[in-house]
């Protein structure tokens, strides 16, 4: 009996990250190919003269540096595969079924990340606002450096989320709370 609740246990272990790590995914999924198809848009119905060139190479440098890199695989892949190994080894019902919500850091983290997570969130869905009302090809050429980035972000979640789950050490910190010790 103890061996079929070990089993199971494990089960919804896997489960669990399973439905968090593949929801952020297709989130990001998602994301890209809505905005590629923007981006194929703007290259095959608009002209392109030489400074959109130029913007275009440009955009797509900043946003493979900074979001690519920068956000996603220094910050973000990292910290979401981390806390994909804290949940598994530290299981708790309600995490394991909002573990979209708990891998991306919305729920039990750090309060400091945690108010920077939802400014960024914010933030984001801002800039999304704001590129919307631009005039193609200028929405296409930002749209193609934001689809760089996303796609480096799921390249490194998908190595870290492998990596983190193999048998060595993984070196970043899940920001966890650390529960008060009573004195």
């Amino acid at each position: 009996m103890d061996k079929l609740l070990a089993i199971e246990g494990k089960l919804l272990r896997i489960l669990g990250l399973a439905w968090g790590i593949s929801c952020i995914g297709m989130i990001l999924i998602f994301a890209i190919v809505r905005l590629f198809s923007v981006t194929i848009d703007a290259l095959n119905n608009f002209p392109f003269f030489w400074y959109h060139w130029v913007i275009l190479i440009l955009v797509i440098g900043l946003m493979a540096y900074s979001e690519g890199y920068k956000g996603f695989q220094k910050s973000f892949s990292p910290r979401v595969a981390a806390r994909a190994r804290y949940l598994y080894m530290h299981p708790q019902p309600i995490m394991l079924l909002l573990a979209p919500l708990f891998l991306v850091g919305y729920i039990n983290i750090n309060p400091c990340r945690q108010r920077n997570i939802f400014l960024l969130t914010l933030g984001i869905f801002i800039l999304i606002f704001m590129v919307s009302f631009l005039a193609q090809p200028w929405r296409g050429i930002v749209d193609a450096g934001v689809v760089i980035g996303l796609t480096w972000g799921l390249v490194s979640l998908v190595f870290y989320c492998c990596k983190v789950m193999g048998s060595q050490p993984f070196e970043y910190s899940a920001e966890v709370p650390q529960p008060k010790t009573k004195n």
